[in-house]
């Protein structure tokens, strides 16, 4: 890690000596935080990514600018050519995180609580969080970018039509939103058991927002129904490299498929690149009207769809768990849920049945089996243009968390 620093004002400090850190996840700054304190003896805020000598994580050789209070002492030379981005989230800025800080400090103090102590765990084009000791229990401020901000309002209406399944907010502000402590875990590499409750737990969500989905759409969710959704696909594979995809190794999250792999995937399909797309991609779009017909045809209703739906975005315990991360949150098949869910298990079958069974026992008549099948090749180009969205709307220093994820899923849509 090489820390550029920079003051309250925006002045340039210069850099502080690069240290280790062990994670190598580039969002997760915690680490980044603490072997500041640690190494250098400097009270750090983490603002944004400035460059990595490798064009994805995870490891490498990382420069991050950082706002710092006090006097840091000496520093390395260094500049940073700080130029205003319209796409660049709130939390990016010099002063971003002080301004949040601030607002969540106040929001608790007008419920009688008082904030100890602020610890930064995360910052990157999609989301910051920071955890909050007070007087009384933990808080996380979470802080996310425009295209995410339905995500406290979907909170609150599960709140309130689905009690316990989600963390409900103290408090919201834009993009902002406070949230008590959950116990337990993030359930990474959770078993198929456990997945099953999962799945049951947001059947009942699914079940509850299918009849009120006009309301969920006044609140902001993207509507991703079959219209909506076939422009998007359309418009991803229509899509040449472009500038966005200068690199050439897949973006991996923890638990996800490692880049060896994606790399492999996309070598074998031969989906897209420049050009256009490939013939399997071609003739997918050819049939995407009356794929999507059938799929309507099938009788399952749109709803509201996670998104992210994979175990790592439910916490707790095996007995008591609570949905995270509403941010990716649309309007659209259930079917996409179910899939994410699947990732990684050795064998998702007894998952789907169980999923079909219990769609089959809510909506007697539909068809989730064939539902699924019909689904799955736009579920990897919904992918592709979840990533590519994001591209769109963040600033180009961030684009390597991101880049390669677009031809990586049409190739899975290909294959």
């Amino acid at each position: 890690m090489t820390l550029v620093l920079v003051d309250p004002v925006g002045a340039v400090l210069g850099a502080l000596p690069p240290y280790e850190v062990e994670l190598p996840w580039w969002q997760e700054v915690a680490e980044v935080v603490a072997g500041a304190r640690e190494h250098h003896g400097v009270d750090v805020t983490v603002l944004r990514l400035l460059h990595a000598d490798q064009p994805a994580p995870p490891g490498g050789k990382i420069t991050y600018l950082a706002e710092v209070a006090g006097d840091p002492g000496p520093l390395r030379p260094a500049a940073a050519a700080l130029v205003p981005h319209p796409r660049r989230a709130p939390y990016a800025e010099v002063g971003g995180p002080a301004a949040s800080l601030a607002w969540a400090t106040e929001a608790l103090a007008a419920q009688g609580r008082t904030v100890t102590a602020a610890a930064q765990q995360r910052t990157w084009n999609l989301s910051a969080i920071w955890r909050l000791d007070t007087d009384t229990t933990p808080v996380w401020l979470k802080q996310v970018p425009a295209f995410f901000a339905h995500e406290a309002a979907v909170l609150r209406w599960l709140g309130e039509h689905s009690p316990g399944t989600a963390p409900v907010p103290i408090a919201a502000d834009g993009g902002r939103v406070l949230l008590d402590d959950l116990p337990g875990t993030d359930r990474y590499g959770a078993p198929a058991a456990e997945r099953l409750t999962m799945l049951a737990d947001l059947h009942a969500v699914q079940l509850a927002a299918a009849g009120r989905v006009g309301d969920l759409l006044a609140l902001g969710v993207p509507d991703q129904r079959s219209a909506r959704l076939a422009e998007r696909l359309r418009a991803v594979v229509a899509r040449d490299a472009g500038p966005h995809a200068a690199v050439s190794t897949p973006v991996a999250e923890p638990g996800d498929q490692t880049n060896e792999q994606a790399r492999a995937a996309g070598e074998l399909s031969g989906a897209a690149g420049v050009g256009g797309p490939g013939p399997r991609l071609s003739a997918l779009l050819a049939g995407l009207d009356d794929r999507l017909d059938e799929l309507a045809a099938c009788g399952l209703p749109d709803t509201l769809v996670h998104g992210d739906f994979h175990p790592g975005n439910v916490r707790g315990t095996a007995e008591r768990l609570s949905i995270i991360d509403w941010g990716d949150s649309v309007i659209g098949h259930p079917a996409i849920d179910l899939l994410r869910m699947c990732e990684h298990v050795d064998d998702p079958e007894p998952l789907r049945q169980e999923w079909a069974a219990r769609w089959r026992a809510a909506v007697p008549g539909c068809d989730p089996e064939r539902a699924v099948v019909l689904i799955e090749p736009l579920v990897a180009l919904r992918n592709a243009a979840a990533y590519a969205g994001f591209l769109d709307a963040i600033e180009p220093s961030e684009w390597p968390y991101h880049a390669d994820d677009v031809p990586y899923w049409l190739a899975q849509a290909a294959a």
